[in-house]
């Protein structure tokens, strides 16, 4: 899979899901919905953190 193609995909997963009609959901799909998005938004952020760490380090190295 080429570089464009993933991030077009990843790119076009976030826009289905923004804006969507909510409307008829049932009150427990929203909630769902809304604690499944903030576990993955914890996970990225954790990924990102994890990768600031390791160029932190990296860069430390090299300046060294």
């Amino acid at each position: 899979m080429e570089p464009d193609e993933f991030t077009a995909k990843k790119t076009d997963a976030l826009e289905a899901l923004e804006g969507q009609d909510l409307s008829a959901l049932s009150i427990e799909e929203p909630e769902d919905r809304a604690a499944r998005l903030g576990a993955e938004i914890a996970r990225a952020e954790a990924m990102a953190t994890s990768k600031r760490a390791s160029k932190n380090a990296a860069d430390a190295v090299f300046k060294a």
